[in-house]
């Protein structure tokens, strides 16, 4: 009896598999076919009018997002403070550089590191 449940189980999860992969590409196909279509009546509408059928292209100028970064990068890298020591900033690495402000912080106490656990 329980190979019969099992084996009916197994044929109940591979038809349920069969009939989702079928609907995915299914949809699939409808997808593209209704793109075919409106390209078709696009091409035809072109061909009747007496313009020519311009093709679908990205209009992406990659000139375009250097231009933004190079111009955004002079904002961050030509104003400094009024009194900064631009060359002593220079040598220090950006990560190593103390915050802003972070000389008027007084409500923290510094503790000394702790030994851990091994010594």
């Amino acid at each position: 009896m329980n190979d019969v449940l099992a084996g009916l189980i197994r044929f109940l999860v591979r038809l349920l598999l069969l009939a989702a992969g079928l609907v995915f590409f299914l949809s699939l196909l409808a997808a593209a076919l209704v793109l075919a279509l409106v390209w078709g009546l696009r091409r035809l509408w072109a061909r009747l009018t007496g313009r020519p059928a311009a093709p679908w292209s990205a209009r992406i100028d990659p000139r375009t997002a250097w231009t933004t970064v190079y111009r955004s990068s002079s904002r961050w890298s030509g104003a400094r403070r009024p009194g900064a020591d631009a060359e002593a900033r220079s040598d220090t690495p950006a990560h190593l550089r103390p915050l802003p402000g972070a000389e008027d912080v007084t409500d923290v106490q510094i503790k000394p590191p702790q030994r851990g656990p091994e010594g």
